[in-house]
């Protein structure tokens, strides 16, 4: 059997886990991917097909589905597929020796005959192994432009959940519990704080909260608005 080739520079993030992902309204989602990753999840349940506009989670969620598969010792893959497209659809050969296989971005190949082919084949081979296929994209199924019929058939097996942008509340509680997970204090004034001054997406945050935390680190001190005005100069 073939060695699985993939190329270098694709590394699942450490932050991406499930217990680092607050769902909001995404609750549903999260718990089947969870499911999924359980030794007893049958096909029916092991073909989830996440989709939403970029920044809602979904790239989290499949990194975080791979790393648990890692963490048991079971083979997994996440494939970011629009950085990946210029390799080609061999990419795709062999993966049916992962137990866990993970397609982000798929709207970045649909639409390529060959990419399209690969894909149909890649489902059948992992459905008659009995692995599982975690996928995702900016558009439903019914939405994204996918050319081969028997492909179309294929999407439309899985579980499908749309992930929504997190409310306001709901992103200053995925603030603290982040920085909880840090080891940081944050109240929720100095989290209001943060969501009427800085940049709206949760990764910008996640981003904002890293410089935070490396200066609280460094000055010994706790998040208060005056550190937060003072490090980051607003």
């Amino acid at each position: 059997m073939k060695p699985i080739q993939l190329p270098l520079g694709v590394r699942l993030r450490d932050d991406a886990t499930f217990a680092n992902y607050y769902p909001g309204a995404n609750a549903a989602a999260l718990g089947y991917v969870e499911r999924l990753c359980e030794a007893d999840a049958g096909w029916t349940e092991s073909l989830i097909y996440l989709w939403g506009a970029e920044g809602v989670g979904c790239s989290h969620l499949l990194q975080a589905a791979c790393l648990r598969f890692e963490q048991r010792g079971e083979q997994a893959v996440y494939l970011p597929l629009r950085e990946l497209s210029q390799y080609g659809p061999e990419l795709l050969d062999n993966l049916e020796q992962c137990e866990l296989v993970c397609l982000d971005g798929l709207d970045g190949v649909v639409g390529n005959a060959e990419w399209e082919e690969a894909l149909f084949h890649l489902f059948n081979r992992l459905r008659d192994s009995g692995r599982r296929l975690l996928l995702a994209a900016s558009h439903s199924p019914r939405e994204l432009a996918v050319n081969l019929p028997d492909l179309k058939s294929r999407l439309t097996l899985a579980l499908v959940f749309q992930l929504h942008e997190l409310s306001d509340e709901d992103k200053l509680r995925a603030l603290q519990l982040r920085a909880s997970r840090r080891g940081l204090h944050m109240s929720d004034e100095v989290g209001r704080f943060i969501l009427t001054r800085g940049e709206r997406s949760m990764s910008a945050l996640f981003e904002l909260l890293e410089r935070l935390d490396q200066a609280s680190l460094q000055a010994q001190r706790k998040l208060t608005i005056p550190f937060l005005k003072e490090t980051l100069g607003w």
